[in-house]
């Protein structure tokens, strides 16, 4: 298995890397979940350049997730309130089942003991069902769900899930 690591984005070119892969994931991934109208906007609105640049501007943090030497995907995340919300975690088609998630899963683990945080929590495509597992498997469990309105006449149907650090 090759190596991972994760490479904290914080030039502008290493977060323009990430807005190009996550328009390329985006319209695989999640086309036929939601369609393209909805991917075409949720990618400008939360994915773009500008809107990584905001997010970073407003706390988050954004790691490349590099195989090898292949930037295989990325994750964002954002602490709040003694918790780690798992933004983002998206890897490319041809790099999954490669178990990058749960490396970058591992790699989030450390930082929430690093920093005392007691748990990981994220929203998650009710049907995502590949991505669901994923997450289950790794040890999170669904304790909510929500439907938010994200404007233009969409919304997303997420289930809440929640790893507890056990710390």
């Amino acid at each position: 298995m090759s190596q991972t690591r994760l490479v904290p984005a914080v030039t502008d070119s290493e977060i323009h890397d990430i807005a190009v892969l996550a328009e390329e994931i985006w319209h695989e991934h999640f086309t036929d979940i939601i369609g393209e109208e909805q991917v075409n906007y949720m990618v400008d609105k939360f994915q773009s350049y500008p809107a990584l640049k905001e997010q970073i501007q407003n706390g988050y943090e954004y790691y490349q997730i590099h195989s090898g030497s292949t930037m295989a995907g990325y994750t964002g995340v954002h602490e709040d309130d003694g918790a780690l919300f798992l933004s983002k975690l998206y890897i490319k088609k041809d790099c999954r089942g490669q178990h990058l998630a749960s490396e970058a899963f591992r790699y989030l683990t450390a930082l929430c003991r690093e920093r005392g945080l007691s748990r990981i929590w994220l929203t998650c495509n009710k049907h995502n069902a590949n991505t669901l597992a994923v997450y289950s498997h790794l040890g999170f469990s669904i304790t909510d769900e929500q439907v938010a309105d994200i404007g233009n006449g969409f919304v997303m149907d997420d289930y809440i899930m929640t790893y507890e650090m056990g710390i």
